[in-house]
């Protein structure tokens, strides 16, 4: 749990600093502490709001024991096992299959499947999805990747208003060195990228573990994560090709470019992945 904490703090830290050199780059002293101000607020907003702006952006609908009670009662059982509350159940009409934990902390949680996966996968795969999505609320990976989604697009967003704009220079009437400014403005998002990225990899891993220890069935994990990748590449998700910076909280990577893209993806190799979970079935 403190390595969680301590992760979650180098993020907050990184993403904050990048927010503050862009606008260092668009608007001098003056902007850089705007950008802190808007960043500082952001993530405020993020820890209370995130997890609806995600849910409503994938078009996700709640379900409970009457209208989805397969994976109402499979979640259930899953987080008796996990020592979790009872998070609330998505469902999100998506063709490609793939599943999503979000919310700030265990008591405030949700789990998302799409429909694509409720159709690809047998009773026995979904259930170690759901066990990985599980793993994610009770290591409270769910605040970080929700915040840095949040953050992440929104340095994106204000490096693209400094293109449009063109920096202000400093305070002091010196001018910000315009090479710098556009070297900021195209690297600062693809620093918060890489943080992105630095993190969920091995939160990925992590989960992957925990969710075979609470679903007693790596296997069955193993299993699903090789359908999921044949099937989400073949399947385009426009959503999360709209919102990239969403693909991170995604069981399998959503996105289906290839080059700079799996340079900067956010998941672990499915081959690595699906090669743990099968030593731990071994084991």
């Amino acid at each position: 749990m403190f390595g969680n904490w301590v992760k979650t703090a180098l993020l907050m830290a990184g993403i904050v600093a990048l927010f503050g050199a862009v606008g260092l780059a668009i608007g001098g002293q003056s902007g850089m502490l705007l950008g802190l101000l808007i960043a500082g607020g952001m993530n405020v907003f993020a820890y209370w709001n995130s997890d609806k702006l995600v849910l409503r952006l994938y078009d996700a609908q709640e379900v409970d024991e009457t209208s989805a009670p397969m994976l109402y009662r499979m979640v259930a059982e899953l987080a008796r096992n996990a020592g979790l509350p009872m998070p609330k159940v998505y469902i999100a009409n998506q063709a490609q299959p793939n599943a999503f934990a979000t919310g700030r902390n265990p008591e405030h949680a949700a789990v998302c499947a799409t429909t694509g996966i409720l159709q690809l996968l047998t009773e026995r795969e979904l259930r170690g999805v759901m066990a990985h999505e599980l793993t994610h609320v009770k290591h409270r990976d769910t605040l970080i990747s929700t915040i840095s989604a949040t953050v992440a697009g929104a340095i994106s967003m204000l490096a693209q208003f400094g293109f449009f704009f063109g920096g202000r220079g400093n305070d002091r009437g010196g001018g910000v060195n315009p090479i710098l400014s556009v070297l900021i403005m195209i690297l600062a998002p693809i620093g918060a990228m890489l943080i992105q990225m630095a993190i969920s990899r091995a939160r990925e891993i992590e989960a992957d573990r925990g969710g075979a220890e609470i679903s007693n069935d790596p296997e069955a994990l193993a299993s699903a994560l090789q359908k999921m990748q044949n099937y989400a590449h073949q399947v385009p998700n426009t959503t999360a090709e709209q919102h990239p910076e969403t693909a991170q909280m995604m069981i399998i990577n959503p996105l289906s470019g290839s080059g700079i893209n799996n340079l900067f993806s956010t998941h672990p190799q499915t081959e690595e992945r699906i090669a743990r979970l099968m030593s731990m079935a071994h084991a």
